[in-house]
C-alpha cells in the first residue's frame, strides 16, 4: 500500500514548498503541488503542517552492549523516532568497545534486530589498533572516533605518533573528541587541593575549560591539514574554536568539519545552579558568550551539524556523592529537533537552516545514499510536525531507558506529528508502532 500526504509544508533543499509526498514502498515516489490518488493508498491530510526529512544524528551513545542499564539501542531508537530522528551513528565506548571489526559487526547484528530507525556505528582507535582501523572497509561503517580527551569509557588516545599514523593511514572520517588531557589534569588537580571532594558543579567548564577544548581541536586540525585527513570535530563548545573552520567553501569540499550539539546551544553555566550533575556533560557546557558565538558559527556556517552526543545514565548515577564519581552525559535524541524548532519559533534560525544542519548536512558529510532529503527516489524517511501543538516534557512522556531528561518542565510549541522509517510509519500522535523498520545504512564512498 502506498501512502499519500497532501497539503504539506514541505521542507527540503533550501526550500518550503506547499504541496504533496506519495511514498511508495521505501521509497518517496513523487512530490507535486497535487498528487491524485491511485489504487491501495492510504491519504494522510497534514493539513498545513512541516514536512521534513528525518534528522541524521552523527553523534549518539545508545550503551549496548554492555551497559543496558542505562539504555538499549531499541529503547533509545524509539526515542528517536518519536524525536524525528529516523538515522543515528552510535558511538564504540561500549562494553566491549568497539576498537575490532569484528565488534562492529556484532553491533550491527543487535541493530539489525531492534532498531526502530537506521543505523551505522564508529569504530574506535585506540593507542594499538591502527592494523584494524587500516583494514576497514570505507563503506562498512560512518567512520572512526577518536577521543583525544578522556571521557566516559577511557578510551583516550594520547600517543602522538599513533595518532599521527591514523590521520595518515586512515581514508575515512575521523571523528574527535577534543580536549586536551594534560589541561584538565592540572585544572582537577587545583580544584581538588581547594574542595576536596566536594568539588561544585559550577566549577566544571573550568576543569573542563575552554583552553583545553581549543588546545587539542588546533593540534587536530593541525594535524588534519598536514596529513591531508578527513576531521570532522565533534561537539564545540567554545567561541574560540569556531575560528578554527571554514565557510568560504562548499561543504563537500571541506576536509575539515565541526558538529555543535543541541545542549551546548540551548544551556550556559548559568544553568548549573538548576540543573546540576544532569547538564554535566564532556566537554562542558560554557559561557553565555560562547553559546552565541557558536549560535553565529552554526549560522554563518562554519559550523556543519547539528547532534545531540545523546548519552543517557541512570538517575543514580547522575546523583551520586562526589563531583569525580558523577559520569558526564544526558539523553537528548527526543528533543533535539523540537529544541531547534523552538529557536524557529523564536526567529533565531529558519526552518530551512535547520534541515540543513540536521538533515541534509550529515548526509554530505558522511556520503549517506539517498537520505537526508524530500526527494523522489529517495528513502522515505519523513517527518510531519505540527509548529503549533504546545507541550511540556515530563517524566510521563519520556521514552528514554534511564526515565529522566535535562528538558523536563520545559515547554516546546512544535511536536512530532508522525515518523516514517523507510516508509513504513514507525511514530504516531504519541505511541512507538512495535516493529522495527531501522536499515543498515549505506554509504556513497
Amino acid at each position: 500500500m502506498k501512502t499519500l500526504i497532501k497539503n504539506a509544508l514541505i521542507v527540503s533543499d533550501g526550500h518550503t514548498i506547499e504541496g504533496d509526498l506519495l511514498i511508495s514502498g521505501d521509497r518517496i515516489e513523487k512530490i507535486a503541488k497535487d498528487i491524485t490518488p491511485v489504487g491501495n493508498c492510504k491519504v494522510i491530510d497534514a493539513g498545513g503542517k512541516l514536512l521534513l526529512p528525518g534528522a541524521i544524528d552523527d553523534q549518539v551513545h545508545f550503551r549496548e552492549p554492555g551497559l543496558t542499564h542505562k539504555a538499549t539501542i531499541g529503547s533509545e531508537s524509539a526515542a528517536a523516532v518519536a524525536g524525528g530522528v529516523t538515522t543515528f551513528f552510535e558511538q564504540p565506548n561500549t562494553m566491549p568497545q568497539t576498537i575490532s571489526i569484528e565488534r562492529l559487526e556484532e553491533k550491527f547484528a543487535i541493530a539489525g534486530r531492534t532498531s526502530y530507525a537506521n543505523y551505522s556505528f564508529f569504530l574506535g582507535g585506540t593507542n594499538d589498533n591502527l592494523e584494524e582501523l587500516k583494514r576497514l572497509d570505507r563503506k562498512a561503517c560512518a567512520g572512526v572516533k577518536l577521543f583525544l580527551g578522556s571521557s566516559t569509557g577511557n578510551m583516550l588516545v594520547d600517543n602522538e605518533c599513533t595518532i599521527e599514523e591514523i590521520f595518515s593511514n586512515v581514508d575515512l572520517v575521523i571523528a574527535a573528541h577534543c580536549e586536551d588531557e594534560a589541561t584538565i589534569r592540572k585544572n582537577l588537580a587545583y580544584y581538588e587541593s581547594v574542595y576536596g571532594e566536594n568539588i561544585p558543579m559550577g566549577t566544571h567548564p573550568l576543569i573542563r575549560s575552554a583552553e583545553a577544548c581549543y588546545l587539542s581541536s588546533s593540534r587536530a586540525i593541525a594535524l588534519a591539514k598536514k596529513t591531508g585527513a578527513r576531521l570532522h570535530v565533534f561537539h564545540l563548545s567554545t567561541a574560540r574554536e569556531t575560528a578554527l573552520f571554514r565557510n568560504d567553501i562548499p561543504l563537500k569540499d571541506k576536509k575539515i568539519t565541526a558538529e555543535v550539539c543541541v545542549h551546548h546551544l540551548w544551556f550556559s553555566d548559568a544553568d548549573y545552579t538548576e540543573k546540576g550533575s544532569l547538564i554535566k556533560w564532556n566537554p562542558a557546557v560554557k559561557t553565555a558568550e560562547d553559546r552565541s558565538a557558536l549560535w553565529t558559527a552554526l549560522l554563518d556556517d562554519r559550523l556543519d551539524v547539528i547532534a545531540t552526543d545523546h548519552a543517557p545514565h541512570t538517575w543514580e548515577e547522575k546523583h551520586q556523592v562526589g563531583y569525580g564519581r558523577i559520569p558526564s552525559g544526558a539523553p537528548l535524541v527526543q528533543h533535539s529537533l523540537v529544541a531547534m524548532l523552538e529557536k524557529v519559533q523564536e526567529g533565531v534560525i529558519s526552518v530551512e537552516k535547520v534541515v540543513e544542519k540536521m538533515c541534509h548536512n550529515p548526509a554530505i558529510l558522511f556520503d549517506i545514499a539517498d537520505r537526508g532529503y524530500l526527494r523522489e527516489g529517495y528513502f522515505a524517511d519523513v517527518v510531519l510536525v505540527d509548529m503549533n501543538s504546545p507541550w511540556v516534557v515530563a517524566k510521563d512522556n519520556l521514552l528514554y531507558k534511564c526515565g529522566w531528561s535535562p528538558m523536563e518542565g520545559q515547554g516546546f510549541c512544535s511536536r512530532i506529528v508522525s515518523t516514517w522509517v523507510n516508509g513504513n510509519l514507525a511514530y504516531d500522535n504519541g505511541g512507538v508502532i512495535p516493529a522495527f523498520y531501522g536499515a543498515r545504512v549505506c554509504f556513497n564512498r
